[in-house]
C-alpha cells in the first residue's frame, strides 16, 4: 500500500475497489473491503453489505443488503456465509387502541450465499459488529406448529426501529400475523414504539 493510499484510508476509511459500480448514499461510509477468490469484492458500509451479482452476468453489478435484512452471517474456514431476508408482507398493528403504531414486517430467509475470501482482513468482524449492532431486541415465542422470532432492528438511514417477524418452518401463518399485529400495537403504545 502506498503512503497516499494509507493516508486516505486513515482519514476517510476504506477505499472502494477498482471497478466497483455500486452507488453509495452520500453519508454511507466504507468500513471494510475484501476480495473473493473469484475476483469479486464484498464491501461493508455503514448502510449494509454490498454483494457481488448472484448470476453470471457481471453487468448486474453489486447489490447492497441493508443490515436489517442480514439474518445471519457466519465466518468459517475462510468463507463468509450470508443469509439475506426478504420482506414478504407488512402486518398492520392490531385494532382496538388509539395510535396503532408502525406495522410489523414478515420476513423469509433466502438460501445462504457463500463467499470464499482471498484476504478477509477485518471484514468478518465488521460484518458481525454491524449485524449485531442493528438488533435492538429479539425474542422467540412459541406458537401453534412452531414459533417465531420477533426482532426489533435499526434500519440504516432511518430513525427508529422496525419490528421484524421471522416464523419457524411449519408455524401457522394466521397465528403469526395476529400475534405480530398485537405486538406491533403494543410497541406503538409503549416506549419502544416511540424510538
Amino acid at each position: 500500500m502506498t503512503f497516499r493510499a494509507a493516508l486516505r484510508r486513515l482519514l476517510h476509511g476504506e477505499v472502494l475497489p477498482d471497478g466497483f459500480t455500486g452507488r453509495l448514499e452520500p453519508d454511507e461510509r466504507v468500513l471494510a473491503v475484501a476480495r473473493t477468490t473469484d475476483g469479486a469484492h464484498l464491501v461493508v458500509t455503514s448502510w449494509g453489505l454490498w454483494l457481488p451479482p448472484a448470476g453470471s452476468d457481471p453487468a448486474d453489478g453489486p447489490r447492497r443488503v441493508g443490515w436489517h435484512l442480514v439474518s445471519r452471517a457466519v465466518w468459517r474456514n475462510g468463507a463468509l456465509a450470508v443469509v439475506e431476508a426478504v420482506e414478504e408482507d407488512e402486518i398492520p398493528a392490531g385494532e382496538g387502541t388509539e395510535g396503532h403504531g408502525p406495522p410489523a414486517v414478515l420476513l423469509a430467509d433466502l438460501p445462504a450465499r457463500r463467499f470464499r475470501l482471498a484476504d478477509a482482513g477485518h471484514l468478518p468482524e465488521a460484518v458481525h459488529a454491524r449485524v449485531e449492532g442493528s438488533v435492538r431486541s429479539r425474542h422467540h415465542r412459541e406458537l401453534p406448529g412452531g414459533g417465531a422470532w420477533f426482532v426489533q432492528r435499526k434500519v440504516p438511514g432511518r430513525d427508529g426501529t422496525v419490528l421484524q417477524v421471522r416464523p419457524d418452518a411449519g408455524t401457522d401463518r394466521a397465528v403469526v400475523v395476529q400475534v405480530a399485529a398485537d405486538v406491533a400495537r403494543a410497541l406503538g403504545r409503549g416506549p419502544l414504539g416511540a424510538e
